[in-house]
């Protein structure tokens, strides 16, 4: 496992060193090498927090499906059906959004 660092101005995790963040530009001076706890955290998480990212990815991608077959009007069961999935696709998007959030506050990102 390679060794991370951490931006303590904004939070950019790099492997390896810098010799500035890529994110907001403070020299490597301002970097601090993580724990091998913190570290695995961050490895151990990159998985669920890439499957959560698609997850979101195809829930916007119903979402504007829905949506075209909202505006298409064809049949009431079909706006119903289309409206549906839109609002569940909004639901199951923040719930992963959620659960992002909830792995960075434990510094799993």
């Amino acid at each position: 496992m390679k060794k991370l660092f951490k931006c303590t101005v904004c939070g950019y995790v790099s492997e390896g060193t810098l010799e500035k963040c890529p994110k907001c530009g403070v020299d490597a001076s301002k970097f601090e090498e993580l724990s091998s706890e913190a570290a695995e955290k961050i490895y151990r998480s990159d998985k669920s927090n890439d499957i959560h990212m698609e997850i979101i990815a195809l829930a916007e991608k119903i979402a504007f499906l829905s949506q075209e077959g909202i505006e298409d009007n064809l049949d009431p069961k079909c706006l119903a059906a289309f409206t549906q999935a839109k609002d569940e696709a909004w639901t199951i998007k923040q719930r992963s959004k959620a659960e992002l959030a909830g792995h960075m506050s434990l510094g799993k990102w």
